[in-house]
């Protein structure tokens, strides 16, 4: 699967995929509508959240190194892929059942060209039938997974409409970084590597899309540049990832820096400078990239305890960097020539 988002699907007009209540539905609990309110509104931001990232991801695999692979271009689920109360939402809010099914497909991917849509059953993939009921997502990735890496496309037979149907899927070059939603109101984004988890604070204070695709390519580029690993704050970000990713998180790790320590000035320079190249190779207008972080960096000053400043504490060595990029980037655009780093 395509790691780069993970959202349910539509079957209607909308960001996500409602199922309308037939006449004789069961009344829901308090506990229950709230469960199936939080998972609709977790899904529409995780939806957008993929939409930004996709022309990242799939616009600079050749800039990502190892971290690019030929993936499938999508993400499945089932009811089960939620835990207690919310498997029991996901099926009444998101029309998740037994069987895997499409819960996102990527914008400009060979699945999207291909036709797929969210909410189509997933049966077979080169007549191999595919897993379904609890824990059918690690069986799931063992039989496709090895299938996107040895094939320029994948037979698969879906259900759409209770009708089964054969689709030929080609697979997408793209960087492989999954670009997940964190639960948390701390204003924050996080990389590990192979990861990059943009918290829900963070997603409302970038305010808009762009600003949401600044701060994937800044967490992008210190993926490329192996700076997780070079501060030796992989395993830390990683637990982060694990549970701010969970529909309840335990946001109780996150006091102070919670355990990472701030980028040194010359990493996050390095990194502001590939980002500016990973934008505009996405087409994204570079142009806006210092007064975000300008004003990113008073609204979020250091002094706050887990915001991106504190752990990102450079803006003047990282502005500078920022508005060289640019212009060469933009010298680069106007000599026509590749706008490689």
């Amino acid at each position: 699967m395509l790691a780069g988002c993970t959202t349910p699907g539509s079957t209607v007009s909308g960001p996500f995929n409602v199922v309308p209540a037939p006449d004789n539905a069961p009344a829901y609990t308090a506990q229950q509508k709230a469960a199936q309110d939080n998972l609709v509104k977790m899904v529409a931001l995780q939806d957008r959240l993929s939409k930004v990232s996709a022309p990242l991801l799939i616009n600079n695999a050749d800039l990502c190194k190892t971290y690019a692979r030929n993936l499938l271009g999508f993400t499945a689920q089932n009811k089960y892929s939620y835990p207690g109360v919310y498997a029991d939402a996901a099926q009444a809010a998101l029309g998740y059942g037994e069987q895997m099914q499409v819960s996102g497909v990527l914008p400009g991917s060979g699945a999207a060209r291909a036709g797929l849509r969210k909410g189509d059953g997933l049966l077979a993939a080169e007549g191999k039938p595919l897993p379904a009921g609890p824990n059918a997502e690690g069986p799931f990735g063992a039989i496709v997974g090895p299938l996107a890496s040895k094939s320029a496309s994948i037979s698969m037979t879906i259900a759409r409409e209770g009708q089964p149907q054969d689709l030929k899927i080609p697979v997408t070059r793209a960087c492989a970084f999954r670009v997940a939603l964190g639960n948390a109101d701390n204003i924050n984004a996080y990389s590990d590597g192979a990861r990059i988890m943009v918290t829900r604070g963070m997603v409302n204070a970038a305010q808009n899309d762009e600003g949401i695709a600044f701060v994937i390519a800044r967490e992008m580029a210190h993926n490329i540049l192996d700076h997780a690993r070079a501060q030796r704050s992989s395993g830390t970000a990683g637990s982060i990832i694990d549970s701010l990713g969970a529909v309840q998180p335990d946001v109780s790790m996150l006091t102070g820096a919670a355990g990472i320590r701030a980028m040194p000035q010359d990493l996050d320079a390095q990194a502001d400078t590939l980002a500016i190249y990973l934008l505009a190779r996405a087409g994204y207008d570079i142009g806006n990239a210092a007064s975000f972080w300008q004003r990113l960096s008073a609204q979020v000053p250091a002094s706050t305890a887990n915001g991106y400043t504190a752990l990102h504490p450079g803006t003047n060595a990282r502005i500078a960097a920022i508005n060289r990029a640019v212009i060469d980037v933009r010298a680069k655009q106007s000599a026509k020539k590749p706008i490689r780093p």
